[in-house]
């Protein structure tokens, strides 16, 4: 049976409203007035270090994607009101519904590491070079503490901002947002300590990349519980984020790429319309063909925005009418959270379909392989590495010299004790947090797991970081 009256819920770890409405509000001021939304402003979508104010960066991307999602949310709720919006349980909560998917698709990218998803890949490629080593360096004499550094090593070299997200709502900036509100921000179900899983598996695409990290397992777990989500399971309106995330992709590096000066209007145009014909993809090529009939009748330098702005409005209203229909005709599945397939590209047979893999095919062969794009990322991966070259003493300290520096006593390393100033007040009281909660009495079951969170402490604070202030914090530590 669905009733939103379970999902869209008052709870929250602290100081819950008495009003649903109150609730909402509460969750959409601490997430506009968040640091970590703010951050976004200089964080990569494509053009690492752009000081281009019309390229997009993740914050204008995730006010992009938040729009779209209020569309389909709006457009989802106006087709279940000829049922009557109570037979859902909706009925008053109309607001909640919209706002949520709204704020999620803000929140979504709040994960994503300097440098773009590149930095993703160094990250864990540093992780598994650099950090596994030692690692296996703690003894392990039981079958418990073997299974637990297996674990544990599994979970570091699976860093995703999914998952980051999580764990910078829930511990690093502590929002206290209503649970409904961080659930619906989980776009992946599989925990990073556990195994990817085979295609055909039930929940193979839900799980397809790691949602939260060993150290918000419990977190995410206690939330799932009190909302009714089942492990696994994904929360209805993260669908609606999902969405909006890929519509809204869909021409934006394109538009960003002709700001750039890498393609022309006329070299976008002709290779859509080139790619269309091949694969008799008639959607999109009708869209284009019109859009770009129209803005050739304009001057010359507005030609570019009356295409772009025309072809977007085009698809993003075709699409929206889409994905509503397929959320509505699979509501059970999606209200349940067992829908496996995203709404944008489950049934490939669709009229957009094609469409949508001709947008991206354009994009990947025509943006992402520039000479001058993968410079930039070139670029993230050496000040990346570098910084956690720089930052490694902290984790070949002992648990009990690290014990001692945190509390600003003296050690041996002279180096560790001047670098452990340069960490974030928030995340130092986050590790400390997760720590204190360790069971002392297993020795190498707290060695492992303190030097865990050690771990996190020090990919939270580099992974937190602007493109800006990475390059910056990169050249100071480089004496450059």
């Amino acid at each position: 049976m669905i009733n939103y009256n379970k999902k869209l819920t008052l709870d929250r770890e602290f100081y819950p409203s008495n009003h649903i409405d109150s609730s909402i509000e509460s969750d959409r001021g601490r997430i506009l007035s968040s640091a970590a939304l703010r951050r976004l402003q200089k964080r990569t979508q494509v053009f690492a270090l752009e000081l281009n104010a019309s390229i997009r960066t993740r914050l204008t991307h995730s006010l992009e994607v938040a729009q779209t999602a209020r569309f389909i949310a709006k457009s989802i709720l106006s087709k279940l009101h000829k049922n009557g919006l109570n037979t859902y349980g909706l009925d008053g909560l109309e607001n909640a519904f919209v706002s949520t998917a709204e704020m999620t698709s803000l929140l979504h990218d709040i994960g994503n590491p300097p440098f773009g998803h590149f930095a993703e890949q160094t990250i864990n490629k540093w992780l598994k070079i650099h950090a596994l080593p030692i690692l296996d360096s703690f003894d392990t004499s039981t079958d418990k503490s073997k299974e637990l550094k297996t674990l544990i090593a599994k979970d570091l070299c699976n860093y995703d901002g999914n998952a980051q997200a999580i764990r910078i709502i829930a511990k690093l900036q502590r929002l206290n947002l209503s649970y409904t509100q961080i659930l619906s921000v989980l776009k992946y179900t599989r925990g990073a300590f556990e195994d990817k899983p085979n295609k055909g598996d039930r929940f193979d695409y839900l799980k397809k990349k790691p949602g939260y990290y060993y150290s918000e397992k419990d977190f995410i777990h206690k939330l799932q519980e009190i909302l009714n989500v089942n492990q696994g399971c994904r929360f209805p309106i993260t669908y609606i984020m999902e969405a909006a995330d890929d519509i809204s992709y869909l021409t934006a590096d394109l538009e960003d790429s002709v700001e750039k000066g890498i393609l022309s209007l006329e070299e976008v145009y002709n290779h859509l319309k080139k790619e269309c014909e091949l694969q008799n993809e008639k959607f999109l090529l009708e869209i284009i063909n019109k859009q770009y009939e129209k803005a050739k009748k304009d001057e010359e330098p507005y030609q570019f925005n009356m295409f772009f702005t025309l072809t977007r409005a085009s698809i993003v209203t075709a699409l929206v009418a889409y994905v509503a229909d397929v959320f509505v005709t699979n509501h059970e599945a999606i209200f349940n959270g067992t829908f496996n397939a995203s709404l944008l590209k489950h049934d490939k047979n669709s009229d957009y379909f094609k469409a949508i893999e001709i947008l991206e095919k354009i994009s990947a062969k025509h943006i992402y392989q520039d000479k001058d794009v993968q410079t930039l990322e070139l670029q993230g991966y050496t000040i990346i590495n570098g910084l956690l070259d720089k930052y490694k003493p902290l984790l070949e300290l002992k648990s009990s010299d690290f014990s001692q520096l945190i509390k600003d006593e003296r050690i041996d390393c002279f180096l560790s004790m001047r670098l452990i100033k340069r960490l974030s007040s928030k995340q130092i009281v986050a590790y400390k947090n997760d720590v204190v909660k360790l069971d002392t009495t297993d020795e190498e079951a707290y060695k492992i797991l303190e030097w865990y969170h050690r771990v996190r402490l020090i990919i939270d604070y580099i992974s937190g970081m602007t493109d800006d202030f990475a390059l910056k914090e990169y050249q100071t530590l480089s004496a450059v």
